[in-house]
């Protein structure tokens, strides 16, 4: 028998910003399109209720930012309060979205090429936030 788990709007918009802002980091940080977009497939093919919180059409993702700098101050903490939230709900689901963000990480950063010093250095920050 699985938990019931129930996440407010407030908190599936903050997965859906931190998620979907990881990928955009990267993009500003100067990760390749291919990559970008790599990275966007790797978020939709999640599974488990961070897949259904993803796949939901949503107009809750509002990345706000005129440059990298104001984009990490938004999506880093929401990064760290989405793992906070499902680590409160279901522990199994804060590694399944760990997992999940990872992977967009590799994909949108490992893209074919080498990745540039700056994209690395914004992987290694949105898995810090991540507490991986």
């Amino acid at each position: 028998m699985s938990a019931i788990i129930t996440l407010t709007d407030q908190d599936k918009s903050t997965i859906r910003v931190a998620a979907y802002g990881a990928v955009a980091l990267l993009a500003s940080a100067g990760a390749p399109h291919k990559g970008v977009t790599q990275g966007s497939i790797a978020l939709t093919s999640a599974t488990g209720l961070v897949g259904h919180v993803l796949a939901a059409k949503s107009k809750d993702i509002k990345l706000k930012g005129k440059n990298t700098a104001e984009l990490a101050e938004q999506v880093l903490p929401a990064l760290s309060a989405a793992m906070s939230v499902l680590n409160g709900e279901d522990p199994a689901e804060a590694d399944n979205f760990r997992a999940t963000i990872l992977v967009a990480v590799e994909a949108t950063a490992h893209s074919g090429k080498q990745p540039t010093p700056a994209v690395t250095a914004m992987a290694r920050k949105i898995t810090e936030a991540l507490g991986a």
